[in-house]
């Protein structure tokens, strides 16, 4: 099983990225889907889940209205649009993949965890 996230870059304040994990040897319809994120210094972060057969999303209170994720059955990918960057998203960004998601406990998230992109909210 492999997950490779992809996507990251230096973005200024108010700007977008998508990030896209791409998936090989599982099927991610049948797995949720997790996004988590560490910045330099910091503890490990949920920031949204995207639960198996698209039952549902859930979101981290600080990326709440502003990320979206989204399931490409087909290419067997997951993305994260990120919308309204700040400063304060910069970390780097990895994809797991598990049967549940711990947004909430995310140094607790088990499963298949891919290589991780950067992101640089900066002015």
């Amino acid at each position: 099983v492999q997950l490779q996230a992809s996507g990251g870059g230096l973005v200024q304040p108010g700007g977008s990225l998508r990030l896209s994990c791409a998936v090989s040897g599982l099927t991610v319809r049948q797995f949720a889907i997790g996004w988590f994120r560490q910045a330099p210094g910091k503890e490990r972060e949920g920031v949204s889940c995207i639960l198996s057969d698209n039952i549902g999303t859930s979101y981290a209170d600080p990326v709440q209205g502003r990320f979206t994720t989204s399931r490409d059955n087909a290419k067997n990918a997951v993305y994260l649009q990120m919308n309204n960057l700040k400063p304060e998203d910069s970390a780097v960004y990895y994809c797991v993949a598990d049967v549940n998601c711990a947004v909430e406990d995310p140094l607790n998230q088990k499963g298949y965890w891919g290589q991780g992109t950067q992101v640089t909210v900066s002015s």
